[in-house]
């Protein structure tokens, strides 16, 4: 690690930050230091506003004195129209680090056709000296150069400018107008011969495709530096340039959380094992009026009970309706957008393409230091955008969010002609998202009911049992479905099963009770024929001992008698027995 730090200090020293957003990660630093750079770009694409940009970020941020030349408008038009951008010229140019020089070409120039550079530059010379500037941008130089007569003239005074700028040793921006970001386009350009002189070529693109507005930047090349190569959105904003780029060249990946956030519908909470994962995206996907909204807008106000700032993007509503739709279903955002914990904005204000909407997006969610986001629904960007653009948006957003470590919910829309769940949203964004949640519809005996399904929920067991999704005025619920025959039953259905088994599992407690009843009298019964048997039984037994003792007393006393009489009569048997007993 150590190892790699000196050559990143170096590199980095190299490069001149431009202080545009997005611009210097996709250049891994900003433009090369004391070398040429060549902005080219149709009419509108925003080669003067990156320019003038970078120039006056590095007069102002990096100590860096610039020049500002133009070849096609005066400096004072150029001046008024950067106003809006607050990028603080008048001051720039008070305190003498910015010097605007009015270079147009005069009438009768225009007519001959014979002049050179050599003056203006000799001018610059002395300025440059004056003020220690460090950064110049040439604005235009098209115009001039296709006033001369032949292409040896052009070629003449490009390399006149090259030498001039690498004697100066300055970091110079150079721009020229040309009909497309094509290669054929430029090397047919006046300036042909300066893209191969420059030693960084950025061809801006601006077109308007359905009526929509696209531009777009891509680096051609970039000696000595590694950079990205593919053509990315750029937007100009109130501050200036805003380039869309999913993560910056210095983004470390956030620490992954085990925390649980609520989904705001307790038995969602319980099929996801707790709710959602903090820094989770989650795609909710559904036909229209599947409650998609009011699922996201539960979530959003349990992040608001939570404490948590919360930034809700409608796409197709109105703020305020939302606002009063979602208070007929029990949720209550006004509060929370009255004390600022809920920043709700309705995408409709915003016009443009897909990237439009990403930018402005993510300059709202910072702008309010939102630890949640919802986007309703991001299918609107298909509308608004290539398909592969739009795919691209909806993939920079997921990946901004993860780097921010910002819950995302996103709803989508199904074309109602679709009956597969296995497509895929409308922006093939189902692969990226951590939870998708589907709700459908379900049509039984005249009634359409809501049913909710969790198709994936990575990292955490959840439950793959469909249930019904319920609206009313105390909020939104879940409830089992009931199968029969295996048919899914829900509705007026599921209620008419759940009152059946009701009335069948009364029937039978009440049989049950009574054969409760029944077996506790014949058991009292038992009982006391129990007891009275017994006590016939003690009576008998007290007869017979009785009867045994009277029998035996009686044979005894006979016994007795019967000697005694046989004593009196002398009875021979008597007589031989006392004559033989000893005495």
């Amino acid at each position: 690690m150590e190892s790699n730090r000196p050559a990143q200090t170096a590199q980095e020293s190299s490069k001149a930050p431009t202080g545009i957003v997005g611009f210097d990660e996709i250049t891994r630093g900003g433009l090369p230091r004391a070398r040429s750079t060549l902005l080219v770009g149709g009419p509108g694409s925003g080669k003067t506003i990156i320019a003038l940009q970078s120039l006056a970020h590095g007069a102002r941020d990096c100590k860096e004195p610039g020049i500002f030349v133009a070849f096609e408008e005066t400096s004072g038009r150029i001046e008024s129209n950067a106003e809006s951008f607050g990028w603080g010229l008048a001051e720039l140019l008070r305190k003498k680090k910015l010097f605007f020089l009015d270079a147009q070409p005069k009438a009768d120039l225009i007519q001959s056709g014979d002049f050179d550079l050599g003056g203006m530059l000799a001018a610059l010379e002395a300025q440059t000296k004056a003020m220690r500037a460090r950064r110049i941008v040439f604005d235009a130089l098209d115009v001039v150069l296709a006033l001369l007569p032949d292409p040896a003239a052009r070629r003449r005074e490009v390399y006149r400018l090259h030498e001039w700028l690498l004697a100066h040793e300055l970091t110079a921006t150079i721009t020229a107008k040309s009909g497309g970001d094509e290669d054929s386009d430029v090397i047919h350009q006046p300036f042909s011969v300066m893209q191969f002189m420059v030693d960084c070529t950025v061809i801006l693109d601006h077109c308007v495709t359905l009526g929509v507005s696209h531009r777009t930047l891509r680096v051609q090349k970039y000696r000595g530096s590694g950079f990205d190569e593919n053509a990315s959105p750029f937007l100009i904003e109130n501050g200036g340039v805003v380039v869309n780029v999913a993560r910056s060249r210095t983004h470390v990946d956030p620490k992954i959380s085990n925390e649980r956030v609520s989904t705001g519908v307790e038995r969602l909470d319980t099929m996801l094992e707790g709710g959602y994962y903090r820094g989770a995206s989650i795609l909710i996907t559904g036909y229209s009026g599947t409650a998609k909204t009011t699922l996201s807008a539960a979530f959003a106000e349990a992040a608001c009970k939570r404490g948590e700032p919360t930034l809700f993007v409608s796409f197709d509503s109105d703020c305020n309706e939302v606002i009063r739709n979602l208070a007929s279903v029990g949720i209550g955002l006004d509060r929370y957008v009255k004390n600022g914990c809920l920043r709700m904005i309705s995408a409709r204000a915003i016009s443009g393409s897909a990237e439009s909407y990403l930018v402005r997006i993510k300059n709202l969610a910072q702008e309010h230091g939102a630890r949640c986001l919802v986007a309703d629904p991001v299918s609107t960007w298909y509308k608004s955008s290539y398909d592969t653009n739009a795919h691209s948006v909806a993939d920079h957003l997921i990946d901004w969010t993860k780097g921010k470590g910002i819950t995302l919910i996103c709803t989508s829309l199904f074309d109602e002609m679709t009956t597969r769940i296995e497509r895929g949203s409308t922006l093939q964004i189902s692969t990226l998202a951590d939870t998708w949640i589907h709700l459908n519809y379900l049509v039984q005996a005249g009634e359409r009911n809501r049913g909710l399904s969790i198709i994936k929920s990575r990292g955490t067991a959840h439950s793959n049992q469909v249930r019904e999704l319920i609206l009313s005025d105390k909020g939104v619920t879940l409830t089992d479905t009931y199968t029969a025959g295996g048919e899914v039953l829900m509705g007026t259905l599921r209620w008419e099963k759940e009152r059946a088994e009701r009335i069948a599992a009364e029937a039978a407690e009440t049989a049950a009770k009574l054969k409760r009843l029944k077996l506790d009298a014949e058991e009292a019964q038992l009982a006391l024929r129990v007891k009275s048997l017994q006590a016939e039984l003690v009576s008998t037994q007290a007869e017979i001992a009785l009867l045994v003792r009277s029998t035996q007393r009686r044979e005894g006393e006979m016994s007795r008698g019967r000697s005694e009489i046989k004593e009196l009569r002398g009875d021979d048997e008597t007589i031989a027995d006392e004559k033989g007993s000893p005495r």
